[in-house]
Parts: structure tokens; sequence; C-alpha cells
């Protein structure tokens, strides 16, 4: 029992000392100490109030505009090859359940043109596949890899377009992402929690994000103040200064001078994708509708050597010089990182969002009933540990101080794993620390009675502690690994109270297989240090 006492006892300070700081961190007074405490223990939208909405994501919307885009190239394709054609439309989607029936179709194609159309199809949209209805008309269908592609880009950059609308409220825990099991509904879930009002939250998700790509007059600056002073405390007409977004935290400030009227907006945005230069440095590739294409292919071709900024929601994300006429298609160079590119084009194409949403499931919880619910689960939990507590140093005696410990030092760890994971706690995880304490006692108790079973057989003290902690053990590792294994199939399947709740009780039980063997054990280990002769033992 003797064995590796010290280094045991050491990691346990340790182990506490660590939780201790992940909770309170460390505070200098009273204040400061419940300040870090709800900060490092987040409460979810059940106990904070706020709101909770599930959006539906039309990507039958997303699909008829690729096709409308198609159709726009395409015409501009065949007048340039002077291939004529009768009519050309895309089909309108009625609905989600619609959307792998988009089709292009063209009509009046003549029989002498039809190779020469075939090959501008076939070279220039492999995306789509091409099907002849008769000897002059036609459909084009995209095909079922770059549809599904599609549709899963579409909802990442709702996503990414919604995070940064809600990004604006300043809000501690915002939780926006995909909901639904499969995907297959293109659904999302926002939870805001302490925003009470889902009208609000649905006015600013339906607010598309200001994306500009506009002309830099001067700059960089090092700050605001520089680049005034530099012209005489007053901006040119139609200018303003503009701060670049910082891409790391050794990054310093940058203020470049822009235009006030942007060369295009997210609006002309059609999409964007990192990539990589024949130098293989990295860059990102961006595609414009028609008319924003003529438009900048106008700027462009008259400002080669220029400098354009890409400027999201009043923040600079990018500048790039203009090195040849851009038109429909153009790429930013000159970027450090793959990272970066990703980004960029992250949020290039979060501009606006790509297709429309439908509001379904929508519900809001005020605070008042989050304070209730924290007050009688806190209530429920301190009855429910007081009661344990109780019964075991009745029927435990002294060793019952042994289980109350670890019982402790189990929540202590539980909170800490939170705060570390930055986990959200809500009611149902609530429900799941009070199951942990259930578990732990469990534990204990298999433990004791093994002891008490080796008591009796005649073991010595020590000899029976040490075969009631042994033959005990793996009967909490099977029914802990069980429990686990439950949980997973809940996180897997189940949606977010569940998952929280299946979180939190695996955390529960890590920890407790911890402290109800490695920490009870060492207790005893001291209690029992220098006694090898102990006739008895209070359990």
């Amino acid at each position: 029992m003797k064995k590796n006492l010290t280094a045991r006892s050491v990691i346990i300070v340790i182990t506490i000392l660590v939780c201790v700081y992940g909770i309170i961190g460390i505070p200098t007074s009273r204040a400061e100490l419940v300040q870090h405490f709800q900060q490092n223990i987040r409460l979810g939208l059940d106990l904070k109030g706020g709101s909770h909405l599930v959006l539906q994501v039309q990507v039958q919307d997303a699909a008829k505009a690729d096709g409308n885009q198609t159709m726009d190239r395409l015409k501009e394709d065949l007048r340039k090859q002077n291939v004529t054609w009768a009519s050309m439309e895309v089909s309108e989607p009625t609905g989600i359940s619609d959307v792998d029936k988009v089709l292009l179709t063209i009509k009046g194609v003549p029989a002498t043109q039809a190779s020469a159309f075939r090959t501008i199809v076939s070279e220039r949209y492999p995306t789509y596949i091409l099907t002849a209805l008769n000897s002059t008309d036609y459909t084009m269908k995209l095909k079922p890899s770059d549809l599904n592609d599609l549709k899963v880009d579409t909802v990442k950059r709702a996503i990414d377009t919604i995070s940064n609308r809600i990004n604006q409220l300043g809000l501690a825990e915002p939780s926006v992402q995909q909901y639904g099991r499969s995907g297959a509904d293109y659904e999302i879930l926002v939870q805001l929690p302490g925003v009470d009002d889902p009208a609000r939250v649905k006015e600013l998700i339906g607010t598309a994000a200001v994306l500009e790509i506009t002309d830099v007059k001067d700059g960089p600056f090092p700050s605001r103040d520089a680049g005034l002073s530099q012209h005489g405390g007053v901006l040119p007409v139609n200018t303003k200064l503009v701060r670049m977004q910082p891409r790391g935290a050794s990054d310093g400030e940058q203020w470049y001078l822009v235009g006030r009227s942007p060369v295009i907006t997210g609006r002309e945005m059609r999409n964007a994708r990192p990539g990589q230069d024949e130098y293989r440095k990295w860059e990102t590739n961006f595609t414009l509708s028609q008319d924003g294409g003529k438009r900048f292919g106008r700027y462009t071709e008259s400002n080669i050597g220029n400098k354009l900024a890409v400027v999201l929601d009043d923040k600079i994300v990018s500048v790039a010089t203009i090195q040849s006429k851009i038109e429909d298609s153009g790429r930013i160079t000159g970027l450090s990182s793959e990272e970066e590119a990703v980004d960029l084009s992250r949020y290039l194409r979060s501009g606006s969002l790509p297709a429309g949403v439908k509001y379904g499931e929508e519900r809001s919880t005020g605070p008042s009933l989050g304070a209730d619910s924290i007050h009688e689960g806190i209530v429920a939990g301190i009855a429910g540990l007081a009661a344990v507590i109780f019964v075991m140093l009745v029927y435990y005696k002294r060793s019952g101080v042994n289980a109350v410990l670890a019982l402790i030092l189990n929540t202590v760890v539980l909170l800490a794993a939170l705060s570390y994971f930055q986990a959200v706690l809500t009611l149902p995880g609530i429900a799941g620390v009070i199951l942990t304490i259930g578990m732990a006692v469990d534990s204990n108790v298999l433990i004791f009675e093994r002891i008490r079973e080796e008591l009796r057989a005649g073991k010595q003290v020590v000899a029976a502690v040490d075969a009631g902690f042994s033959k005990a053990w793996w009967t909490i590792v099977d029914t802990h690994v069980t429990t686990v294994v439950s949980c997973a199939f809940l996180f897997l399947f189940g949606e977010g109270p569940v998952k929280g709740f299946a979180v939190t009780l695996v955390i529960g039980l890590v920890a407790n297989v911890f402290t109800a063997v490695f920490v009870s054990k060492t207790i005893f280990a001291y209690e029992l240090s220098g006694h090898r002769q102990m006739e008895a033992l209070s359990i």
C-alpha cells in the first residue's frame, strides 16, 4: 500500500489544482471569482434563456441559380461560335424535392450545328450531362456528384453567412450548425443564448452580409489618425478609411483609404475556391455573374497595376494588385498560405445567402425560466448529494468519508472538464451530473462491499483492501464501458439536449474511474500506512 504513495499524492494534488484553475482561474477578489466561474462554466440556451430557430435552406434556389448562370455563359459561347438556337430556359423547381430535377432545356439547335454544340458543352461544361431529346432539342443536368457538392456547399455557405450575421450581436456562445442526423433536410440550427426576441434574429439572418470589392486609393497606414494626417485631416471626396482584418496575433494595425462606391458587391459573387498557381503559390479563384463580370472587366482593364481591396462587413480581408483584365472569373494572388486562401474564399462566398431559407421550429426561452431551472437543478443536486453523503457516513462510518471526498473531487473534475472543453452546461447536462453522482456512489459501494467480504473471509485489513479494489476493478470497468457505449449512441443519433446529457455523463464516468479507484485507494493507503497489523477497519 505504501508503494508510490508520494507519486500518487502528487498526481492528485496537481489534478485538483488544474481543475480549480480551470473553473475559477486565479481570482484576486470575490467578484472576480464569481466572474471567472460564470465565464468558464457556460450555460446553454435552456438555462440562460435565448432563441432557438431551425432554418431549412432552399437548396433548389442554388441549383436554379447555377442553371441560370450556365445558361448565360452558354448563350455567350454559342454566339461566339455562331451556333444558333430557338429557345433556352431553366426549369422552375417548386420545392426541395425538385432539386434533382432542375434542367436547362435548349431547343432549336440546327442539326448541321449539332456537332459544334456538343463540343462546346463537353469542353466548357464538364459538370453537366447533355441529353438529346431529338435532333434539335437537348437538356443539360448537373451530374449527381456535382449536384451533391452544390447542395453541401450551399448549406455550408449559408452557415458561414448566418454566422457572420449573428456575430454582430457579440454573444459569448452563439451556435450555428447543420441540423438533423443525415443532413438530407438541409436544415440549420441557430441557438442564441441571451436573445429572447426571435423576430430580431430573423431580421438579422435575413440581411445579407455586406461584401465589396473596391479600389484602394492609398495606404497602408499604421493607424486611422496616420491616414487622416496624411491627407491633412480631411479625406478626399467619396473615400473612407477601412481597417485591415489582422490574420494573426502578431499583426499590427493597417488602414487603407478606399473608394466608397464598390466596383462590385457580394450580389455579383457566384463562387470562390482556393487554388494554386503555376508556381505552387496559393491563390483564391472567384466567379462573377454576367453583369458583374462585364462591369468588373471594364474597370480592371483600365486599372492594371492598381490595387483592389476585398471588404467584408467594413473590414478589409485582402488587398491585391490588378495584373490583367478580369471578367466573369479571376484570381487573387500573393496569398501566404493555404489557410489564408481557404479563409478568403469563405469570405467571398459568404457575402450573401446562396439560397433562400424557410423557418421551421422557432421558440424562445426567457431568462427567468432558465434561472428557475438552474435553481431547481442545484436544489435537486444538493438534496441528492446530501442524502448520499448521509447514507455513506452512516452505513460505512469512517470509510464513508473516503467516498465523500472522492465524490466531491468527481464533481470538481467534471466541472473543470466542461470548462476546458468549452462545453455548454444544459438542463439535461445537470441531469447527467446528478446521474454521475449515483454512478460514483455505486462504484464506491462495489469496492466497500468487496472489502467487507474479504474481511469476513478472515484476511488482514491491508490484504482485504488490496483484494477489494482488485476484484471490484473489472466490475467497475464493465458497468462504465456499457454506459459509455450507450452514451455514444445517444450522441451519434440524438440532438442538442440529448447530446449534452451524453457528453456530461461520459465526462463524469471517466472522472469517476479516477476518483473512485485511484483517489479512494490512495486515501486508504494513507490511513493504513504504518499500520500493517491493523486488526479492524471502520467500514
